[in-house]
């Protein structure tokens, strides 16, 4: 599907003799084959390049932020905190790459990084997409299971590891394909003029719709089904027990919320069905866009303005900020993280660190404290998912294009 981007000559840029064309076959020929127009840095690409580089300091600061945060803690990390974490890194493949290589392809307008690069990059920029819708399911799967079946919590860790391990997997396998249709093409009319585009790879436009279908499949409708079964089921369940009514003891509900269900599992559930919801939110305007493409090209071309593609694109990179937010609205582990001076960093004086002697209050349970407070039996439990109480995937133009 993100191979058409690079059939966008020039990226984001729009062609001379005003074409309203988003791909590079448009702005290379005329409807009738006739003289080639090459594309140019329009008003409109010079915009998307400003807000994709501000949204890149943002996503990576956030990003980042996010990383550290979960990854403090040593080795004991929750499962639900690991998984954020392989959230935030593929936010960052998008941050890093997407967004740079986009924006650097809409100043140059044409490709100067040579063939490897552009197999290389077009490979990478695919991992990263995959990579963020498949984490995404990753996410929504293991709310499923932890709603559905609360009593296998014990193996709730090793599987997530097997998804991630899957996912990350998957994501590299079918970006593949991406190294080997793609390819650096010259033209020499009406100027000698260089493209990083699928051109050529493909002997039959037909083979180029199926390809770019399947990867709309794999890439945004199976993740999308998948999160919605998801969520419908643990809806379902939810809604079953808050009509079963609860028959726990006044004490244990204290613990927990009105549908019987622990308030730090619930508060996650929040935060994964916004991380949930913004990527659908985020991204299905742009992959429709693209889907309509392939089907109707000529009728988008004539409707769709670059402006509206643009601003699509730039709306569906979007999401790899709104991650880190709502991973801090969510956790309190992230925002004392970000609060805490350096000066509480330092480490605790000896009198609190120190292991109790032999039959003192604490040697039953031979623990020695940690001298974070994050660590102590109460976070430990609890991990990253005890919240507060109050709060939580182109060349130019083209759909679904260059990303």
């Amino acid at each position: 599907m993100f191979h058409l981007a690079a059939e966008e000559a020039g990226g984001n840029a729009s062609c001379e003799e005003e074409s309203s064309s988003p791909v590079s076959s448009a702005c290379n020929s005329s409807a009738g084959g006739g003289l080639l127009r090459l594309p140019t840095f329009s008003a409109a690409a010079k915009a998307r390049v400003i807000i994709t580089f501000a949204l890149c300091a943002v996503s990576a600061a956030g990003n980042l932020a996010v990383l550290w945060a979960a990854g403090r803690g040593g080795r004991r990390k929750s499962h639900v905190r690991i998984l954020i974490m392989n959230l935030s890194a593929a936010d960052l493949l998008v941050t890093f790459i997407v967004m740079p290589v986009d924006a650097a392809w809409n100043i140059t307008v044409q490709w100067q990084a040579g063939d490897l690069a552009c197999r290389a990059l077009m490979f990478l920029k695919l991992v990263a997409m995959y990579s963020c819708a498949f984490v995404t399911v990753v996410i929504s799967l293991d709310r499923h299971s932890a709603i559905l079946n609360p009593l296998g919590i014990s193996e709730a860790k090793r599987r997530s590891h097997i998804m991630l391990s899957v996912a990350w997997t998957m994501s590299v396998l079918l970006a593949l394909p991406q190294m080997f249709i793609f390819h650096s093409v010259t033209i020499t009319v009406p100027k000698r003029f260089t493209q990083c585009t699928t051109r050529g790879s493909f002997l039959q436009h037909w083979q180029e719709t199926v390809y770019n279908l399947f990867t709309f499949v794999c890439l945004f409708l199976l993740p999308l089904v998948i999160m919605i079964f998801c969520y419908a089921r643990i809806l379902v369940e939810i809604s079953g027990r808050m009509g079963r009514g609860s028959r726990v003891s006044r004490e244990v509900r204290l613990r927990r919320s009105h549908n019987n269900i622990p308030k730090a599992r619930m508060r996650t559930l929040k935060m994964s069905v916004v991380i949930v919801t913004s990527f659908i939110v985020c991204w299905t305007p742009y992959y429709l866009l693209g889907l309509w493409y392939w089907l109707f090209p000529e009728e988008m071309e004539e409707t769709v303005s670059h402006s509206l593609t643009h601003m699509l694109f730039i709306f569906g990179l979007f999401n790899a900020c709104l991650d880190p937010v709502t991973y801090g609205l969510f956790t309190v582990h992230f925002r004392h993280g970000l609060k805490r001076r350096p000066l509480d960093a330092a480490p605790r004086p000896a009198a609190l660190t120190r292991r109790p002697p032999a039959g003192g209050p604490a040697a039953g349970g031979g623990r020695e404290q940690s001298g974070r407070p994050e660590e102590t039996c109460h976070s430990a439990k609890s991990s990253f998912v005890s919240v507060s109480n109050g709060s939580r995937d182109g060349g130019g133009g083209g759909p679904v294009s260059r990303v």
